[in-house]
């Protein structure tokens, strides 16, 4: 029997009246949980029939995948990254990639500055310090943390939310330094940011901020080396991707107190356990994956995804196509 509509298959549960939409005009289905990723299994028999997929960061799609399903012409991915994907195998099979940009550039630029602080005042060490009923009395140097404001900020990946976070920095007064691929001399010009080589910047922050997306030329791209050439006093804040940072070189590098601390909202290997070394340590904050989680941002990003897909399976370009 002829299809009379074409079929979606979604790898999340999302809001009812974000699958509405989609449901106004395709066939869909969806992985009914939202607290776990779709299985593997699940998302190979679900995909073979598929002409749009809406997945999300934690859904490997790959050339096993993309060789089971004949009729898929779209993945439109819930995110602003996109190396869950094999862009080439899509491209080799004419499957338009998308993802979601802009709309989690403010939240996310929000929750770097807000684990900067956390980590740089202690804020996680002392709610548990106080929960452990250990306050006794005040003491001028109890569970004292480090100033932000008029120091050193270093970013590294000056895009959308890498100027996002430059634009809060500058309302604490801070000098703003940055590396990236290419300079921006324009931004440069609008932010006040000043261009600096990887090294020179690590030597001269005070906080280094990791907000560039994993490539294959990022991969541990902090490491053991770049760690050491850090201030004994610096911080560094990772809301990017886990694999851009060595995790193994940053534990060595915090135990040893080669620098003052961490916060960390991504992970090599995620979700990661409580085992996890780098979570014990007393000065890292780690978080869960959290950098754009605000009701609103995650139902903005739910529905570009759903304008994405929409777009190009009815033969019009996609707001934000990666290839």
């Amino acid at each position: 029997m002829e299809r009379t509509r074409m079929k979606i298959y979604i790898t999340r549960r999302l809001p009812e009246e974000v699958i509405a939409r989609l449901q106004e005009v395709f066939e869909c289905k969806w992985w009914d949980r939202e607290d776990i990723p779709v299985p593997r299994d699940v998302l190979f028999n679900e995909i073979q029939e598929a002409d749009g997929i809406l997945s999300m960061v934690t859904d490997s799609i790959d050339s096993e995948l993309l060789d089971a399903a004949p009729r898929l012409r779209v993945v439109s991915n819930m995110a602003v990254g996109f190396d869950n994907i094999q862009l080439e195998e899509a491209k080799k099979r004419n499957v338009i990639v998308c993802n979601t940009p802009d709309v989690l550039t403010e939240t996310t630029a929000d929750l770097t500055f807000a684990l900067l602080l956390a980590t740089s005042r202690r804020l996680v060490e002392s709610a548990t310090f106080l929960k452990n009923d250990e306050w006794q009395s005040w003491s001028p140097f109890l569970l004292a943390g480090l100033d932000v404001h008029h120091k050193t900020m270093g970013i590294i990946g000056l895009g959308r939310i890498g100027q996002a976070v430059a634009r809060r920095a500058a309302g604490f007064g801070m000098k703003l330094l940055y590396f990236n691929r290419n300079r921006r001399l324009a931004d440069e010009q609008s932010l006040g940011v000043e261009y600096k080589d990887l090294a020179t910047l690590l030597q001269e922050s005070d906080f280094v901020c990791v907000l560039t997306p994993l490539k294959e030329d990022t991969y541990h791209l902090i490491g053991e080396q770049e760690l050491s050439l850090m201030k004994s006093t610096a911080v560094l804040i990772n809301t990017s991707r886990g694999p851009v940072v060595d995790e193994e070189a940053l534990y060595e590098a915090l135990k040893k107190k080669l620098i003052w601390g961490a916060g960390l909202d991504v992970f090599d290997n995620e979700p990661v356990r409580a085992s996890h070394p780098l979570i014990h340590l007393p000065n890292v904050v780690a978080i869960p994956h959290i950098g754009s989680a605000t009701v609103e941002t995650r139902v903005a990003m739910a529905n570009l995804a759903v304008d994405n897909l929409m777009l190009a399976l009815t033969g019009k370009a996609p707001k934000y196509r990666v290839c």
